[in-house]
């Protein structure tokens, strides 16, 4: 792999990022401190810890799963999407440069914003709740495996999608969604035996339960279900990627 192309794509992706700091850094950030205060006012008033946890620190890794989804996702989507939108796509699909080396330059930088966003936030809410994370290394493989896997999923949308509204159908309408109900600010111990059931056909419970459980040693499904099922997506995605090259998928004319 070359990887001079790689770092052009890399870079240029994360100095649009710098230009629109306002808008990729500054304001998830504060979305996410306002949810700390909304939920911590509202509900953590009511509910004193869950499973031997404070509230406020219970929904943490809840927050930050919620934000790197998202994030992820309209990161990549847009970082393909615009050069689709502006016809310098072909320039980079006529370019000496493989379909792999495309792929890493930007789902790599997408990755590193929300990454980056991620650990930010994990900053910040110390000076909400006081945190401990259990397992520092497994924290941080639910992490980068989680924004690796969605922001491949974002180049997907980006590539499918044929105008800037259908850039955020997906995550509007099916990502934030499954996150807010996959268990985020709640156990699935809370709830009836048949909602519990009804929960666990949601995946994304899988990816918050595994990275709760890096923080507090808790969770509601197993660790090793949680890795399954990150790496059952991280490799959906990528067969859907390598399908799209190899029939040039709205790429070519």
């Amino acid at each position: 792999m070359n990887l001079y192309p790689v770092r052009a794509i890399y870079m240029a992706e994360m100095a649009r990022t710098r230009r629109t700091m306002l808008q990729s850094i500054v304001s998830p950030v504060i979305s996410t401190s306002l949810y700390f205060v909304v939920f911590g006012a509202a509900i953590g008033s009511r509910i004193s810890e869950i499973n031997g946890v404070s509230y406020g620190a219970f929904i943490v890794p809840g927050l930050i799963m919620l934000m790197l989804l998202t994030q992820s996702v309209s990161n990549a989507s847009f970082g393909i999407f615009f050069p689709k939108f502006s016809g310098s796509i072909y320039e980079i699909l006529s370019a000496p440069i493989s379909y792999l080396e495309v792929v890493v330059g930007y789902v790599g930088a997408a990755a590193s914003k929300s990454i980056i966003l991620g650990l930010i936030i994990l900053l910040t809410s110390n000076f909400f709740v006081p945190l401990e994370i259990a397992h520092p290394i497994w924290m941080l493989t639910f992490l980068v495996l989680t924004a690796v896997t969605f922001s491949l999923l974002g180049f997907i949308i980006g590539i499918w999608a044929d105008g800037f509204d259908k850039l955020q159908l997906v995550p509007l309408l099916v990502i934030t969604p499954l996150t807010f109900l996959g268990g985020s600010f709640y156990s699935i111990d809370m709830l009836p035996p048949f909602w519990q059931t009804i929960t666990l056909a949601n995946p994304v419970v899988y990816l918050v339960s595994g990275f709760r459980w890096s923080f507090y040693g808790i969770s509601d499904v197993s660790l090793a279900a949680s890795v399954t099922m990150i790496l059952l997506f991280l490799a959906a995605s990528l067969a859907i990627i390598a399908w799209i090259f190899r029939t040039g998928y709205r790429l070519k004319p």
